[in-house]
């Protein structure tokens, strides 16, 4: 069983995060949409840019994978175990959209390896502050599918858990509207 190298992963979700995020302004929406879909392009071309520049793949599918609820829980169990799901066992757990297919099938037949890693660094960006943690957020977020947007993204990975902010008031913890079940 192939053992993933945390230290890659985490270079490669930080390197894939700053991409993005230089991407991601709110003056201009679709800056990010645009420069994945240039990166589709450029990859597509010349697939064998990866070998020095990896974190392009996660970046161009960045937003277009999704994962199930189960297949969360399998992404968090082997990123917390470090370990490398097999094709088989890969194939059934993440969903590319029909226009990253042609990509998604050259950057396999070029490193099956490369593939997973994106993907584990996708899974990472979207739910995991850090490699290898977030197994019970992941079944937390299994069980509660109704936080999900229609894209399937997941509660800010930012957010503080839930933890009171100072000068927050317990008090209003209790109240509920109408419509809210209790």
């Amino acid at each position: 069983m192939k053992k993933f190298s945390n230290e890659r992963l985490a270079q490669l979700k930080a390197d894939a995060f700053e991409n993005i995020e230089s991407y991601s302004d709110p003056d201009t929406p679709k800056a990010l949409e645009q420069f994945t879909a240039q990166m589709k392009k450029v990859l597509l071309a010349d697939v064998e840019m990866l070998s020095s520049v990896p974190e392009y793949l996660p970046v161009a599918l960045y937003g277009k994978v999704k994962f199930s609820p189960q297949a969360k829980l399998q992404w968090a169990a082997w990123l917390k175990a470090g370990t490398v799901p097999s094709w088989d066992q890969f194939k059934t757990t993440v969903a590319f959209g029909n226009a990253d297919l042609p990509l998604v099938k050259a950057v396999r037949e070029y490193d099956e390896l490369v593939l997973i890693e994106a993907v584990a660094v996708l899974y990472m960006l979207t739910f995991q502050a850090k490699v290898g943690a977030g197994f019970e957020a992941a079944r937390d977020m299994a069980d509660d599918e109704e936080e999900m947007d229609d894209r399937g993204y997941g509660p800010d990975p930012d957010d503080d858990d839930g933890e009171d902010e100072p000068g927050y008031d317990d008090a209003y913890d209790e109240i509920r509207f109408d419509r809210e079940g209790r």
